[in-house]
Parts: C-alpha cells; structure tokens; sequence
C-alpha cells in the first residue's frame, strides 16, 4: 500500500501554549494548497490525528474528494506530560526528547511508537494520512532502521510518501522539510 503522510499546517498557536490549537490563517492556506497540488491522487481514504489542526488540514482533501475522514488516535501526537507538568514544562520536554533516542525514552513512549506503527501497517489501501511531526518521523525512522526520535524535519503540510508491503515500510518520497522550532 502506498500511504501519503501530511503533516498538518502552522498551527494557530505552538506547543507550550495551547494543547489543541486550530491552523493559523497561513496553516488554512497551506492545507488548501496542499490538497490542490495532491488532488490528483484521490479520491483515497483519508485518515486524521483527532487534534483540531490536522482535522483542519484533512478538510479541503475530504471536501475536494467527497470523502469522510476516519480520525484516529493512534496516529496522533505524541504523549507528553502536559497536564501533570504545564505547557511550559512539555514544550522543555519535546526539546529534550527531540534531541534523543526512542530506545531511551522509556516504556510509555514506545507503546505509543508502536501504535502509529500498528496502525500505518493495518491500512490495506492507498491513503493519506494526516499527521505530526514526530508520527511522521515514527513511521520513517522504522523505514530506515534509525532510533532518532527526529530523523528529518517535515515543514508543515509537507508530504512524506512511503510503501507498506509484508516486508515492512519503505520511503519513496521524503517531504519538504524545515527547520521546526518547538514553541
């Protein structure tokens, strides 16, 4: 199966400030560019993160393609600590954690990698995936066999193409990438 993973547009706010911002008036405009230059593609099955901006981001595909989203946890955002610790402390805490390895970030964070993983390998059909930044690095850094919590930097509403076979995944097409500053 071949999967287009997106991640979503520049969120109205960043990570230390709001646990689920919308997308920004930039953001809105680079999901409607985004499903412009893949409508192409589709109509495929589309399938979102829960959080408001990667539901945003999927919106123009799904209106383009008359197609519901299937919105899905297991390709959501990472876990953090943000209600024991605060939106500041999370926003410390993806720094560290981004600089670091998944085989050093304990048991909690590997269920959630596998999750993604789990659920990337279940889709039987060409789709796309709306997603984050550090999902979309789950899923390329396993095609790689590299245990970097950030492998590359995907830009917003970049799309990362990769193929799923029994064999495992594979990249054909990493996205635009960008510097992305954890806010």
């Amino acid at each position: 199966m071949r999967i287009t993973l997106v991640r979503h547009g520049q969120a109205a706010a960043g990570w230390g400030d709001d646990l689920d911002p919308g997308l920004s008036a930039i953001g809105r405009e680079q999901a409607e560019a985004t499903a412009a230059a893949l409508e192409h593609l589709g109509p495929l099955p589309i399938v979102c993160s829960p959080l408001r901006r990667c539901r945003e981001t999927a919106a123009p595909f799904a209106a383009r393609w008359g197609v519901d989203p299937v919105v899905d946890g297991a390709v959501g955002e990472i876990v953090s600590p943000a209600d024991a610790a605060g939106l500041e402390a999370r926003s410390a805490w993806l720094r560290t954690a981004m600089q670091g390895r998944w085989s050093d970030l304990g048991a909690e964070h590997a269920a959630w990698r596998q999750r993604v993983l789990d659920r990337i390998r279940a889709v039987d059909t060409d789709t796309v995936v709306h997603s984050h930044f550090i999902a979309i690095n789950v899923v390329v850094g396993a095609a790689l066999g590299d245990d970097r919590v950030v492998c590359f930097a995907p830009d917003n509403c970049s799309w990362t193409v990769v193929d799923v076979t029994a064999d495992g995944i594979s990249v054909v097409e990493l996205g635009r990438q960008a510097t992305t500053e954890v806010r």
